[in-house]
């Protein structure tokens, strides 16, 4: 079980899960706003392991910027694993420009706790990163990026701001912190499925992710949005080198509906 020292990393993917920019179909906070909370029970190997919450905070600033910060928390059950797991996961949305502007991520496994700050640049093309473990002194990198990166869970709220369409494909720059790749996400059908939190008609996607190690994926990820105008992600199903982790909705409040301005990208 000490798979699970990466779940917490894991339930924050189901932001879980989770480049709009530019390419934004429809207006930001359509799908989503401040208040909108998501409850999660997660499955490892079969068993409940554990639960996650993804929340969207109200309005702060951060590094001198307006913006919407999403906190995706992971607690393991007491009963599973040799070890407890906490995590915090927060990215820091930018509503009127679509765009993730850094995010913080706070995890304690087995009593020993690390942080990780990433902090994007204006146009996504860098970042720099400090990662610490317990009293050791902070390490700063400094990283290029491609042009409007985003986190996962960034790139998962940029997604659900889309007009999903059967047989489309939606791709995303993704930066973990260590790692960059692209994200790619195929509307695969329509059809209903049940969870702890009801049934609902959804669109399921088919994921494409590239994040390594024992998050190495054995085949694509497969999730499921509701087909309303909310596109909460309802069911995660994920095949990783350190087994099979599943999370299903369990509780969903929505947020309230906030107009932004948007930044003209007409020239991009």
């Amino acid at each position: 079980m000490r798979g699970l020292s990466r779940w917490g990393f894991t339930a924050a993917v189901v932001g879980l899960l989770g480049s709009t920019m530019a390419h934004a179909q429809e207006p930001p906070g359509a799908a989503f706003g401040p208040g909108e909370q998501a409850q999660y029970r997660v499955k490892y190997l079969g068993l409940t392991a554990g639960s996650a919450t993804v929340t969207v905070g109200a309005p702060m600033t951060q590094w001198g910027q307006r913006v919407w910060p999403i906190v995706a928390t992971a607690k393991s059950d007491d009963l599973v694993g040799v070890y407890p797991i906490k995590s915090r996961f927060v990215t820091y949305w930018d509503a009127g420009a679509g765009r993730v502007t850094g995010s913080d991520l706070h995890s304690e496994e087995n009593h020993k706790r690390r942080r990780q700050r990433i902090q994007l640049t204006a146009d996504g093309a860098g970042a720099k990163v400090i990662k610490q473990k317990e009293s050791d002194p902070p390490h700063e990198t400094e990283h290029a990026l491609s042009a409007g990166t985003l986190d996962v869970a960034g790139a998962t709220f940029a997604l659900r701001g889309q007009e999903l369409v059967v047989g489309r494909s939606y791709s995303y720059p993704v930066f973990t912190g260590s790692k960059q790749f692209t994200l790619r996400a195929t509307v695969e059908g329509r059809e209903r499925v049940t969870t702890p939190a009801g049934a609902r008609d959804v669109f399921r996607l088919r994921v494409q992710t590239d994040f390594g190690g024992k998050l190495d994926a054995k085949r694509d990820m497969v999730a499921y949005l509701s087909a309303d105008e909310h596109h909460v992600p309802v069911r995660v199903e994920a095949d990783f080198a350190l087994g099979t982790v599943v999370a299903e909705l369990t509780d969903y409040k929505p947020g309230r509906v906030v107009t932004v301005a948007r930044a003209d990208n007409s020239g991009d």
